[in-house]
C-alpha cells in the first residue's frame, strides 16, 4: 500500500502582515515538507486547489513543479483539481508538463471540490454543477487517451481534430476521482475504470466501506478489470512523539478551521469531547504516536483493502516544525511498521494473481 500526505497549504486568512508575505512563507515551508516526505520514503504528496484567503495554493501544478525540482521519487498529485470550473485542456497540459519535469511522477486527482468559490470566479453557473463535471471528465479522459482529439459537448466549444501537447512521459497520465460520500460519484468512477479516492472527514471510518464495495461492484458490472483498479482513503490526522502531544498540537488549529467552516455552513461548534471521540479507534481521525497511527492504518486497510492511504496533517495554522516532525515520524516509523504488517497480505494477493 502506498503511503502519503496531502495538504491545502493553510494560511492565516487575516494576517498581521501582507497576504503575499504570508503565502510566500507558507509555500517555502510547503516545498520543504514535500522534500522531507521524499527523503523519508513516503510515496505520494498531494496539493488541494482552493480560491480562498485561508489557503495558499490555487494552482497545484505550479507548486508541484517547484517540488519536482527538489525531489526524486515521490509521486506528485493534485488533491483535488476542481475540474468543473477549469479547462480540461489546460489541466492536461499543466500536469503533462509536471510529468516531464518530474520524470514521470505526476497524477491528477479530479473532483468537484468542497467549496464553490471557483464557479463564479471563472464565470460558471452552479446550476450546471453536474453537467460541467461529467462533460469535463469525459474530455479529460479523451485527452489522456488520444494525441489528436475529436470531442463535442454542450458546455464548451467542440475540439475538431486538434492535438494537445506536450504529451506526458508516462504512457497514460493517471487520473483519480476524488469523492466525499456520494454513491453516484463512486459508481461512476467504477464504471469508467478510474482509481477512486474517498475522503473520510467525519463519523466512524467504517461507515464508508459500502462506498468502496459499490465502486468495485460498479466496475465489475461495467466489465472493468477490478484487479487493476486503485483505491485510496484520504483522512485527517497527525503524528507526534506521543499520543498526548499529537492531540494537543493538532486540536487547536483543526478546531479553529472546523469552527470557521461551521460558521459558513451552519454547523455547530466543535469541542474537545468531539475531537477525542474522532481520534478513538473507530473514529475518523488517524492521530497519535507512531504505533497508534500504524494500528489504525492497518485496521482500516482490513476494512477497505485500499491501495493508497493519504493523511492530511497540516490543517489550520500548524507550526512548520511540528509538521516536519510529523512527516519524519510518518516516513521513518509509521511507514516501515505498516509495510511490515501488510507484507503477508501483499504476498497472498500476488499468489492469488498467479
Amino acid at each position: 500500500m502506498e503511503l502519503g500526505l496531502y495538504t491545502f497549504a493553510d494560511v492565516d486568512p487575516n494576517p498581521s502582515r501582507s497576504r503575499g508575505a504570508e503565502a510566500a512563507e507558507r509555500l517555502k515551508h510547503l516545498i520543504e515538507e514535500i522534500e522531507l516526505a521524499d527523503q523519508v520514503g513516503l510515496d505520494v504528496f498531494g496539493l488541494g486547489e482552493h480560491h480562498r484567503p485561508d489557503y495558499a495554493v490555487s494552482a497545484p501544478a505550479v507548486a508541484l513543479a517547484a517540488a519536482a525540482a527538489r525531489t526524486k521519487n515521490i509521486r506528485l498529485t493534485s488533491a483535488v483539481t476542481v475540474l468543473s470550473s477549469d479547462d480540461p485542456v489546460r489541466i492536461f497540459q499543466q500536469f503533462s508538463t509536471l510529468d516531464l519535469i518530474s520524470n514521470g511522477r505526476a497524477e491528477i486527482m479530479a473532483g468537484r471540490g468542497s467549496f464553490i468559490e471557483s464557479f463564479p470566479l471563472f464565470g460558471y453557473n452552479l446550476e450546471d454543477y453536474d453537467t460541467l463535471f461529467e462533460e469535463k471528465l469525459d474530455l479529460l479522459i479523451k485527452l489522456r487517451d488520444e494525441d489528436v482529439v475529436e470531442w463535442t459537448g454542450t458546455m464548451r466549444a467542440p475540439i475538431n481534430g486538434r492535438g494537445v501537447y506536450p504529451r506526458p512521459l508516462q504512457e497514460k497520465l493517471p487520473i483519480w476521482i476524488a469523492v466525499g460520500g456520494t454513491p453516484q460519484s463512486v459508481a461512476r468512477a467504477g464504471v469508467l475504470g478510474l482509481p477512486v479516492a474517498i475522503a473520510i472527514i467525519g463519523g466512524e471510518y467504517r461507515r464508508f466501506a459500502p462506498l468502496m464495495d459499490l465502486y468495485r461492484e460498479a466496475a465489475r458490472r461495467a466489465g472493468q478489470d477490478a484487479s487493476r483498479l486503485k483505491t485510496s482513503i484520504n483522512v485527517h490526522g497527525f503524528i507526534a512523539d506521543t499520543t498526548d502531544i499529537a492531540a494537543d498540537q493538532f486540536y487547536g488549529p483543526q478546531a479553529e478551521v472546523m469552527d470557521r467552516l461551521g460558521r459558513e455552513r451552519g454547523w455547530g461548534p466543535t469541542n474537545r469531547a468531539h475531537f477525542d471521540l474522532a481520534r478513538s479507534p473507530a473514529g475518523n481521525l488517524f492521530l497519535g504516536d507512531a504505533e497508534t497511527v500504524t494500528e489504525k492504518i492497518v485496521a482500516a486497510h482490513k476494512v477497505f483493502k485500499n491501495d493508497r492511504f493519504l493523511l492530511q496533517m497540516a490543517i489550520g495554522l500548524m507550526p512548520h516544525d511540528q509538521i516536519m516532525r510529523g512527516i519524519e515520524l510518518y516516513g521513518t516509523k509509521v511507514a516501515p511498521l505498516v509495510r511490515k504488517a501488510l507484507a503477508p497480505a501483499a504476498e497472498m494477493a500476488k499468489a492469488d494473481e498467479v
